[in-house]
């Protein structure tokens, strides 16, 4: 797709933010972060107009946010048919439905090695261990944190746990897309 359309620009930038967040509520459910962290507050408060409507006809699957992973994939339905319309290329509903899946993917491993990353950078400047980001930071981070650190203790007072993930997660990511796109 050109990149050089602005409206491609503007839908692909608005709704990739969107979805996001909206990605981000989800996990944030799901690795029990903090509901009344400011951060998680903003989350709520930008995505609950839609999940509302949603959830009125997706109820949840036990602790699963049903409804929520519902909108992040019609979301990114809905991104691909727009952009794919404005380009001028033709729709074919099962190669969305992949990307769209192959992208929800993607997505998911990127919000966890962006928070490990900004959390490793943090821990550089000792920032206070009560701010709201740094705690979000935390709920995402300590799911995959804890088996890292349960067989690599610190090393000479230096945890690299963080980093043992990072690589850890952008490889696993690169086997999983890899797998996704020979189905």
């Amino acid at each position: 797709m050109s990149q050089d359309n602005p409206l491609i620009f503007l839908i692909d930038t608005v709704f990739s933010i969107y979805i996001a967040i909206m990605l981000l509520r989800f996990i944030l459910q799901q690795v029990g972060a903090d509901f009344y962290n400011p951060v998680s507050q903003f989350v709520v408060k930008i995505t609950q107009p839609v999940v509302k409507v949603c959830r009125r006809m997706v109820p949840s699957a036990g602790k699963i946010d049903t409804a929520t992973l519902l909108l992040v994939i019609l979301l990114m339905l809905i991104k691909m048919v727009l952009l794919l319309s404005i380009a001028g290329y033709p729709i074919n509903p099962g190669q969305l439905l992949s990307k769209s899946l192959y992208d929800l993917v993607s997505l998911t491993f990127d919000i966890f090695i962006f928070a490990l990353f900004i959390q490793a950078i943090l821990s550089w400047v000792n920032p206070d261990p009560y701010h709201p980001v740094s705690s979000i930071l935390r709920s995402l981070t300590h799911p995959v944190l804890r088996h890292i650190q349960k067989y690599i203790p610190p090393i000479g007072g230096i945890d690299i746990s963080t980093l043992v993930a990072l690589i850890g997660l952008m490889f696993i990511k690169r086997v999983v897309l890899q797998l996704f796109q020979l189905l």
